[in-house]
């Protein structure tokens, strides 16, 4: 089979397509050919080496897509070759070929294309746990959600509006800030403003929002300069960064909450899986989720993928295609 691998960590340019070993079919699993794989930052995490890599090279990144189930293994009886499965959190996607464990299997309804799946699955799960789970909202709040033109940026503000919120985005671009508004945003600002001010004024008499979602990490305390007292900040990434230390002292003075947030902790089973995505697919269904700015590339042609998602030039999704 084909796969986009690479030997050596680094930029870009280490990853190559080539013709690999299909992987071995155990018990408890089911091959999968793919159809499409979406592509995350933790991709390119893995490929600088960042993050912890087991076993030795050829590496194969990748952990989320769909396609059409080719192989069961002998004890698989619910499954049948032919089936539409999607996933997350399964290693090695970046292939034509993908062993699935069984509890990872996620049924895909042929009204939803193999794209919107491996579009929406990881980042819509995320979005889920983070409005209903770290932060309950509610018909009124005023939040505050940041990169709001990324993946996940996008469907928080869906959901967040499809719950009656108030959202104001946070994006560094005018070009990102047109695709925030198309989100659903009420008001969008830029990085290079007072934020923080333009925050406040915003919320009117309420000195600051009910909550904000951090997923840049270094803003950490700008975004608890945004929440009003009693307010909540929900931390969930660090893509400008480490976050500051944060001093309980503050949290005790002010009334504030500091929750963390992590999709694994969240999603601890197959029925929960199967629950959080069909009430994703429900929601692309009745227009509450609108994934329309995929932008897909072959699978050969990862490194340009990377290349472009590592810019922060993207919006939405990038899809590798086999």
């Amino acid at each position: 089979m084909k796969a986009l691998i690479f030997e050596q960590f680094g930029g870009p340019d280490v990853l190559h397509y080539a013709e690999i070993p299909e992987p071995s079919l155990a018990l408890g699993h089911i091959l999968v050919r793919t159809k499409a794989i979406g592509l995350n930052f933790a991709d390119i995490y893995r490929r600088r080496g960042n993050y912890h890599l087991a076993g030795k090279p050829p590496f194969i990144l990748g952990y989320e897509g769909a396609g059409v189930v080719e192989r069961v293994a002998s004890n698989v009886d619910h499954i049948k070759i032919g089936d539409r499965i999607a996933f997350v959190d399964v290693p090695f996607a970046n292939a034509e070929l993908v062993a699935i464990p069984i509890d990872r299997a996620i049924p895909l309804p042929t009204d939803i294309s193999f794209e919107h799946a491996a579009g929406i699955l990881l980042q819509g799960m995320t979005a889920h746990y983070l409005v209903n789970d770290s932060y309950n909202v509610q018909a009124g709040d005023e939040l505050v959600v940041h990169a709001a033109a990324g993946g996940v940026g996008q469907i928080l503000t869906q959901l967040s509006k499809s719950k009656g919120a108030r959202v104001i985005g946070l994006t560094s671009s005018d070009a990102k800030r047109e695709v925030a508004l198309k989100a659903g945003a009420d008001k969008v600002l830029s990085y290079e403003s007072d934020w923080v001010q333009g925050i406040i004024r915003w919320s009117g008499g309420n000195q600051g929002v009910d909550a904000v979602f951090d997923s840049v990490g270094s803003t950490l305390m700008d975004s608890f300069a945004a929440t009003k007292t009693k307010g909540t900040v929900i931390f969930y990434g660090m893509a400008g960064g480490d976050p500051p230390h944060i001093d309980p002292r503050m949290l005790m003075d002010t009334s504030k909450t500091l929750t963390g947030g992590d999709l694994w902790n969240h999603v601890t089973s197959l029925q929960n899986r199967i629950e959080r995505s069909q009430e994703l697919f429900d929601a692309l269904r009745q227009g509450i989720l609108q994934i329309d700015n995929l932008t897909c590339f072959p699978l050969r042609e990862g490194a340009e993928a990377h290349r472009l998602l590592e810019s922060r030039k993207s919006t939405g999704k990038i899809l590798l295609i086999p």
